[in-house]
């Protein structure tokens, strides 16, 4: 599935602690721990290499088991992205290598998404690339939860934001309730997969947080605060929802049961 050949790397953080469901990578689905799931759809990617970065012995220890390749980072990392810089360290990446981060708890992940966002990356030539989906509805648009993401004429990201942007202020001053949206409206909901340069990886940890990232809740506004380009690839694939909730776990599961 390599896409034109692009090298590439997938990187799979891996937490033990969540807030809503401790141990989450370890959950079971059909007698796998979802974080080797995820493994599995990543290699499909044609990534030359996939890797496990976790802070706990459980996970490694469950990956070993399956036979993944995993590292065991340091537990005090405040965000993904920092672990991934510490994988680039401890694997001695040049700096022009593609890593792609995904997410631990997204075990149907569609491994042409993973392929698609390096391939960006490579014909780009941002700091990172990410992807985004035509956003239809006007509940999606006006719900916070769904990160809106505003691009330039070449496809870089001009913001992100978790506030309906581009405000369509005219349909909406004429539509009561703002139930639709305009037709041809450039509305596009964010897909949090990221692939990275190494060198920004490398540059990342130094980075100040922005007072935007703060507000928005939103880590890749660091990126955009300090002048690093993120390029925006358009995919008619909208990923299947991940795992953040006990809900989210018992479907997944009953999901993996039924194959």
């Amino acid at each position: 599935m390599s896409h034109g050949g692009v090298r590439f790397k997938v990187v799979i953080p891996a937490r033990y602690a969540s807030s809503r469901l401790p141990a989450k990578p370890l959950l079971d689905l059909g007698g796998k721990p979802m974080v080797a799931r995820v493994a599995e759809r990543a290699a499909l990617s044609g990534a030359e290499e996939v890797w496990i970065a976790t802070d706990h012995a459980d996970i490694q220890a469950a990956a070993a088991r399956h036979g993944l390749s995993v590292l065991l980072t340091r537990a005090d990392h405040p965000t993904g992205t920092d672990r991934l810089a510490e994988v680039v360290e401890q694997r001695g990446w040049d700096d022009e290598s593609i890593v792609v981060n995904v997410q631990g708890d997204e075990p149907l992940i569609d491994p042409e998404l993973i392929a698609q966002v390096a391939s960006q990356l490579a014909v780009s030539g941002a700091d990172i690339t990410t992807l985004a989906h035509p956003l239809e509805h006007a509940a999606d648009f006006q719900n916070p939860n769904v990160v809106k993401v505003v691009c330039k004429a070449d496809g870089d990201a001009l913001y992100f934001s978790r506030a309906p942007i581009p405000y369509p202020r005219d349909h909406f001053a004429r539509v009561p309730g703002k139930e639709t949206l305009p037709a041809r409206i450039p509305a596009f909901r964010h897909i949090g997969l990221y692939a990275y340069r190494v060198r920004f990886l490398r540059a990342f940890s130094r980075l100040t947080p922005s007072p935007l990232e703060e507000f928005e809740a939103l880590e890749q506004l660091r990126a955009l605060w300090h002048g690093f380009r993120i390029n925006v690839a358009v995919t008619g694939l909208l990923p299947m929802p991940g795992v953040d909730t006990p809900e989210d776990a018992a479907r997944m599961q009953k999901c993996f049961r039924a194959e």
